[in-house]
């Protein structure tokens, strides 16, 4: 009897040591991945940043043209030079918004130019996932306006661009693909929740248009027993795809251990995706 309790006991052994191994090994696969992410997510910023640096020197470029012709002129006696023609000013517009268009390229920004100004397309994405695109047309004559959109009108458009339209068009695609990215996000983290993890939702999830609000409910199973869990993520940075508040409440009197989980699930609510969070919980109720 003794040896074959010896012999459970060595048998356990191994199973926990071939776990531990296992969790070592997604442990390190997990940093590797997100070493990697990283390393892309600089490159793409350092390319970015490359055409932006291209893009100030054709802008000084263009500039000590115009002074040339203006030169010209008037050793030609055809123009002031500090006052170069309305054909060579919008020569320049044109060369700076393609130039424009080629350093948002790399960003998820496209555009094309139009006959009356410049047709913008934003797409959106999260976590290398393709999610949808928005389209913005934009006059440049006389001023620079929006003609036409497909941005949701929850997106505080009008805000962002009387903001930055007039004074930093650059500025102002970005604020706006940060909102919309931002946006699409957290659209996508709710329904890969309700996708995947119906069976742990208690009812249906609550969401505003904007989804900057997230309320629902889910059971959390503690010592054979069930107990409902009820979330409420408030998202306060609307270009941030994680809630800037967590309230995560149990139920009346709970059992130290529920309140425990309680504080490490709304921990786990801030800093991480909310389909991966409920992935991270289902693994560790399989465990």
């Amino acid at each position: 009897r003794g040896k074959m309790e010896e012999g459970k006991a060595y048998s356990l052994n191994g199973v926990f040591a071939h776990l531990e191994m296992l969790e070592a090994r997604a442990h390190e696969a997990a940093v590797k991945q997100e070493e990697t992410e990283q390393q892309e997510e600089k490159v793409a910023r350092l390319k970015a940043r490359v055409q932006e640096l291209r893009l100030q020197r054709d802008e000084l470029r263009a500039k000590v043209e115009l002074q040339e012709k203006g030169q010209l002129g008037k050793r030609g006696v055809t123009s002031d030079p500090a006052q170069p023609s309305a054909q060579a000013v919008l020569e320049w517009k044109i060369k700076s918004i393609k130039a424009t268009l080629q350093v948002f390229y790399l960003t998820g920004i496209s555009g094309k130019l139009t006959k009356r100004g410049v047709c913008f397309c934003i797409s959106t994405a999260y976590e290398g996932t393709y999610l949808d695109s928005y389209c913005l047309d934009l006059l440049i004559k006389p001023e620079v306006r929006i003609h036409r959109h497909s941005v949701p009108v929850f997106i505080p458009l009008e805000q962002i661009a009387k903001k930055y339209l007039q004074t930093d068009i650059r500025r102002f695609l970005s604020v706006l693909s940060d909102h919309l990215n931002a946006y699409a996000g957290r659209r996508y983290q709710a329904d890969q929740l309700q996708e995947h993890f119906s069976d742990q939702i208690e009812g249906t999830l609550q969401r505003n248009s904007l989804c900057n609000l997230l309320v629902f409910n889910y059971n959390v199973s503690s010592k054979s027993k069930t107990f409902p869990f009820k979330v409420r993520l408030l998202y306060g940075d609307l270009c941030c795809s994680l809630p800037t508040e967590v309230v995560v409440s149990c139920p009346p009197d709970p059992p130290a251990s529920l309140a425990e989980t309680a504080a490490a699930h709304s921990d786990l609510f801030r800093r991480t995706a909310l389909h991966k969070a409920f992935r991270s919980f289902s693994s560790a109720d399989e465990s």
